[in-house]
């Protein structure tokens, strides 16, 4: 291990002479190359310093590691991450360093009182048995799914959300992207019903969640009794009907998966239309990071938000290739992947407490986690990564090892 680490370190010590550079060269590797290579180094000396059950979520404002529970709605995030890089390397390490992290957060199963099952389950889990086929992952898979799918309300037509604050039936946009958990689950578990409470709740959201301009409010909460809207707020974002740059991007990932996933022709038109409303925003700056909620008043300062760019340039790749004039989806993704993989964004080997990206926002009105690397945003870029090189039929395992 040792041994590779060094061979780590050496390789991108020779690249750190180039980093000022331009992040492409003639082949168009150079960025992916220090991206992909950057990222084995973090994620082996992550694994190597935490311990299973308490995963790095993030970096507290006194330099420390903000760390993750099993009941922490960000807990699947590293496991997941580590298995993307074994994904993207080939490095075997990091294959046992993942299934150690998965293995670790077995409790999650048994958890009922959260949407958020998607995040801790189906990236950490899922991964896990969609690249090994392990059985030992499967029965936590089914369990975790049974639960989410117990949260569905048929009078409503959604999933709960949370089961705290002052709403009746919370529902909130982050919650589109647990469906992909409960779309798999109904097919491999033989569970139509799983699947088509996915389905529902995409419609109920594509209803209910979005404005004139396709942006998205970030909580509606539901009366149980006759399914109608109550309120539409927010919880993250600036105001009530600010775009909270997150919530637009969870919306623009989770209506082109439930394409994938259903194809239903409305739900790839939505995606084309959230896509349109961030792509051209006046406000998008030109590197493609958003500022962490659309609408505020002034740029100047302004946090960025990688984690939001991470899952846009995520669910733009898939969309890509989804549509017949994908190329504008790609390019654009492909613009955000190199910001990301710039001095700017992407750590140096060893530095930011061994995450990826730098300059996320998780909860700016409360404070919390405000221009910081969040695990979600690497586990976003780390699949961006993949479905970069899978459209580029770009070796990764190969070029990480050069």
């Amino acid at each position: 291990m040792k041994k590779l680490i060094s061979a780590f370190v050496a390789s991108i010590a020779l690249m750190g002479s180039t980093n000022s550079m331009a992040v492409t060269n003639d082949n168009g590797e150079d960025w992916l190359k220090k991206s992909t290579k950057t990222a084995v180094y973090q994620l082996t000396k992550a694994a190597q310093t935490f311990t299973p059950g308490m995963n790095p979520r993030s970096i507290n404002n006194n330099g420390t590691v903000r760390l993750a529970p099993p009941r922490d709605w960000t807990t699947g995030f590293f496991p997941g991450t580590l298995w993307y890089g074994y994904e993207l390397s080939g490095d075997k390490n990091l294959a046992a360093e993942a299934k150690r992290f998965t293995l670790g957060l077995d409790t999650m199963q048994y958890i009922k009182d959260t949407h958020d099952l998607g995040f801790m389950i189906y990236c950490s889990y899922g991964n896990a048995y969609r690249l090994t086929g392990d059985q030992i992952y499967r029965k936590p898979l089914e369990n975790g799914a049974a639960n989410l799918y117990a949260r569905f309300n048929k009078k409503v037509g959604a999933i709960r959300s949370w089961d705290f604050g002052h709403w009746q039936f919370p529902v909130i946009i982050d919650n589109l992207m647990n469906l992909e958990y409960l779309y798999w689950a109904g097919n491999e578990f033989k569970k139509p019903e799983w699947f088509n409470a996915a389905k529902t709740h995409a419609a109920t959201t594509m209803k209910n969640h979005f404005r004139k301009d396709y942006s998205s409010y970030h909580v509606i909460s539901y009366d149980t009794l006759s399914g109608k809207v109550l309120q539409r707020e927010t919880h993250q974002g600036l105001t009530h009907e600010s775009a909270w740059a997150r919530g637009q991007a969870w919306g623009l990932y989770g209506y082109t998966m439930s394409f994938k996933d259903t194809k239903d022709k409305k739900f790839i038109d939505q995606a084309e239309r959230i896509a349109a409303f961030i792509m051209n925003h006046p406000k998008m700056p030109k590197d493609k990071i958003p500022l962490w909620d659309f609408d505020v008043h002034t740029e100047e300062r302004t946090p960025r938000d990688a984690s939001a760019a991470a899952v846009i340039a995520s669910a733009l790749l898939d969309l890509s290739t989804q549509v017949k004039d994908g190329q504008k989806y790609f390019k654009f993704a492909e613009d955000i992947l190199k910001t990301l993989s710039s001095d700017e964004y992407l750590a140096k080997p060893g530095e930011n407490q061994f995450f990826i990206l730098k300059h996320s926002v998780g909860a700016f009105l409360y404070n919390s986690e405000i221009d910081t690397p969040l695990n979600y945003a690497d586990y976003y870029f780390m699949e961006a990564l993949k479905r970069y090189a899978e459209i580029k039929k770009v070796d990764l395992k190969t070029l990480s090892q050069s």
